[in-house]
């Protein structure tokens, strides 16, 4: 099968496309026909050696100490089962799917073997484009803001970077959940970010944020610009702070008001967004579609840091 591979760290252009051996589903897995895989700044960080302030040696560890253990990046995907393993019911060949692959990443390729428990079936409302794109950002800012802050009617919650993965399904979910929602971006976003439903913009480039006497309940960082002192100015009393993109640091001081963690990828929080999704509830926006032979080009558009919403590789 074809596949995205970075064979060793550094710049978008070290990703190539190569012919590697086809998974074989294990017991317990399903084989999946990728039809979509997001291309996330985890993705970036991992292909670059770029890994959150305290947790590099940690890192390396896991991914691989002088070159990547997991040369195959991505960990969205969505798809058609091809195959099922052994042990596996309820799943069939034929069945649309969509899901999260953790740290075992692979699926920038054709083929991805997945256990069948970490899968969630697609709705057909929902492109596999929009499937695709929709996990990452979508399951962490599901976590912040329904299980770390309960965010419900009559909160206000800012959210700093709204414009991004995570930023353009926090803006949704917020107003979704009965908040009242400031986006901070940049103005050539500002029409998107009110589109989605936020009902003030404050625009990162003017220097307006650092200046706000605003006050908010929650403060949601998808983009690990502010600091917890800087965080801490602009929340209400009893207001929360929530680390999205966080450093070691971040994560261990991270107590009372301040909320720093890895979102955990759960079945449940899938099937949650794409029925939201599918009832038009959230939109999932895409910066760019590329096939497999742009993956450098789909790096290079998350390095730059002015991708909006979603970058997404169709295999």
């Amino acid at each position: 099968m074809r596949a995205a591979v970075a064979d060793r760290y550094g710049a978008p252009d070290v990703v190539r496309v190569a012919e590697v051996p086809q998974p074989t589903p294990r017991a317990g897995e399903v084989l999946v026909r990728v039809r979509a895989a997001a291309v996330t700044s985890a993705d970036s960080r991992v292909r670059g050696a770029r890994f959150p302030a305290g947790f590099g040696f940690f890192a390396r560890l896991v991914f691989g100490i002088v070159r990547p253990r997991r040369p195959i990046l991505g960990g969205c995907f969505s798809g058609v089962v091809e195959a099922v393993g052994a042990r596996v019911e309820g799943i069939a060949v034929g069945e649309e799917v969509c899901g999260m692959t953790g740290m075992k990443l692979g699926t920038h390729a054709e083929y991805v073997a997945v256990p069948a428990k970490r899968v969630a079936r697609k709705p057909a409302a929902v492109r596999h484009e929009d499937a695709a794109g929709l996990l990452f950002g979508g399951t962490t800012a599901l976590f912040f803001l329904r299980d770390k802050a309960s965010v419900g009617p009559g909160r206000s919650v800012l959210v700093n970077g709204a414009s991004g993965a995570i930023g353009t399904n926090a803006v949704q979910l917020a107003k979704h959940l009965g908040a009242t929602v400031t986006g901070v971006t940049s103005g050539a976003n500002a029409g998107l970010v009110a589109d989605l439903g936020a009902k003030r913009i404050i625009d990162h480039t003017t220097g307006e944020l650092a200046r706000t006497t605003d006050r908010f309940d929650v403060v949601l960082d998808a983009v690990g610009n502010l600091s917890i002192a800087s965080g801490r100015r602009l929340l209400t009393v009893g207001g929360v702070l929530l680390l999205a993109v966080g450093g070691l640091a971040e994560i261990v001081r991270a107590r009372g008001d301040v909320a720093a963690a890895t979102a955990p990828e759960r079945v449940e929080d899938f099937e949650y967004l794409l029925a939201l999704a599918a009832e038009g509830v959230l939109t999932v926006v895409l910066d760019r579609t590329v096939d497999l032979d742009g993956i450098a080009e789909a790096h290079h558009r998350v390095d730059s840091g002015h991708k909006v919403g979603n970058v997404v590789v169709r295999p």
